[in-house]
């Protein structure tokens, strides 16, 4: 350790990064340049004090950042210990586990590629290119809103195609309500976890987002009530079905007693039902219970793949609609009318109810995987869907936890991603779809489950 210590000093003495964030850096190379080994025991807190002239709240701020990036763990009595990096997790085409954005899996079938490759080419072959690169008014030429009243019908019976705008994006949609809906200041409500999405946006428009406390059917209906009663939010967000992050699907009755407490008090619901069509056992939309209040958003982005950047949005009314299509075309001017006619023809001639099947599909025999490494671990999971929630009952941090699976070449998310109260719960979500085959992801979920079962002297041996 004495050559270390004396190469740290002149690190420490030719840099302007604050002292204790440089050594949990210092850590980190040693660490990766196998300078420093698994359970390798570091100095004491006083002894590396004295051997870098440092004051020792600077080397325990130090080694504190080292702890939180997973990089050495410290044990009363005994001392403090390398981690290591251990062996990281070998995918296909040398990339990692990227389990943090959420993705649809997709499906290993040529005959259904081949299918969405033959038809984006009939598109281009038969529509006018020429008009596709045009200017277009917001919310879809008259073809793209047949297609989304046929696509949304399904679920929604009774609406019009005047009530119906075609969108770039959910998330475009989002920030046009919320922009619509509320000024600065002003509340809206949302469940205790939520799209973090949804907060970004609230946080650029300066909306207050005010939390209401979830349980094993949904957002609390009296903690809801007394909040539109108290404190006459502006509008009601729920993401309904599978919800972002813990994968709960609101009941049949919560989703009556939430569409009567905004009937009860005239306030708008934005229902993001991103994930809606993903069940094969669906619960009918809250817009179901409250059409005259609710703005029901669907899209393909978590059904088909996040580059189809196309959304479906129902108003309530068609005044409303055209009010939304202004404060949206401030924003995104208009959908991509290349992307809409993409869209357009494969609801109409079947190709996104086969994608979507895949999609289900690989999404079932992901589950089990889960199911099969995670579920004695508690692990919280729906069968279609591809986002898991998994508590953390162990001795690992969340942080700690996140940040040494990070070291192993697997990336998740913290709850504090997705909390609205400041109160996040110790988990984390895993993302088990996107470009990551199926064998790579029992890998993955595999190693997770290892580092749960070892907190304090984790190892991953998955090969």
């Amino acid at each position: 350790m004495n050559n270390l210590a004396e190469r740290w000093r002149r690190r420490l003495q030719q840099s302007d990064q604050p002292a204790y964030l440089l050594i949990s850096e210092l850590i980190a190379e040693d660490v990766r340049g196998e300078r420093l080994g698994p359970r390798e025991r570091l100095p004491t807190l006083r002894e590396l004090a004295e051997s870098l002239g440092l004051n020792y709240t600077t080397v325990a701020r130090g080694y504190a950042e080292a702890r939180k990036r997973g990089l050495i763990d410290s044990r009363a009595g005994q001392g403090t210990f390398v981690r290591g990096r251990g062996p990281s997790l070998p995918l296909r085409n040398g990339t990692n586990a990227e389990m943090t954005m959420n993705l649809p899996p997709e499906p290993d079938d040529p005959a259904l590629v081949a299918r969405l490759r033959d038809s984006a080419a009939e598109v281009m072959r038969q529509q006018d290119l020429f008009g596709l690169l045009r200017y277009q008014d917001f919310g879809g030429n008259a073809a793209d809103r047949d297609a989304a009243v046929h696509w949304l019908r399904r679920r929604l019976s009774g609406i019009s195609a005047a009530q119906v705008l075609v969108c770039p994006g959910i998330h475009s949609v989002l920030l046009g309500l919320l922009s619509q809906l509320a000024r600065p200041g002003e509340l809206v409500c949302v469940d205790a976890l939520a799209y973090p999405g949804l907060k970004a946006i609230a946080a650029q428009l300066g909306i207050a987002l005010h939390p209401i406390p979830l349980d094993d059917e949904g957002p609390d209906i009296d903690a809801l009530n007394h909040a539109c009663k108290t404190l006459a939010p502006k509008a009601i967000y729920c993401n309904p079905t599978f919800l972002n992050p813990t994968t709960t699907t609101m009941t049949l009755a919560r989703r009556e007693a939430l569409a009567d407490v905004a009937l009860r008090y005239s306030i708008p619901i934005i229902e993001d039902d991103a994930y809606g069509w993903l069940p094969r056992k669906r619960v009918p939309p809250v817009a179901t219970f409250a059409p005259e209040l609710t703005y029901h958003v669907t899209g393909f982005s978590k059904c088909l793949g996040a580059g189809l950047r196309s959304a479906y949005v129902c108003a309530p009314s068609e005044r409303l609609a055209q009010q939304l299509a202004g404060a949206m075309r401030a924003t995104s001017v208009m959908a991509s009318p290349v992307t809409n006619a993409l869209a357009t023809r494969w609801v109409g001639d079947g190709t996104a109810d086969a994608m979507l099947e895949a999609v289900r599909n690989e999404s079932l025999a992901r589950h089990e995987l889960a199911q099969r490494h995670l579920a004695r671990h508690g692990v919280v999971a729906q069968p279609e869907a591809f986002h898991l929630w998994l508590p953390l009952n162990s001795g690992w941090s969340v942080v700690e936890f996140a940040s040494y699976l990070r070291m192993q070449g697997v990336a998740v998310v913290a709850s504090a991603a997705f909390s609205t109260d400041g109160n996040p719960p110790d988990a984390v979500r895993i993302c088990v779809g996107g470009p990551l085959s199926r064998e790579d992801c029992d890998r993955a979920l595999a190693l997770i489950a290892e580092t749960i079962e070892h907190p304090l002297h984790p190892h991953a041996t998955v090969m």
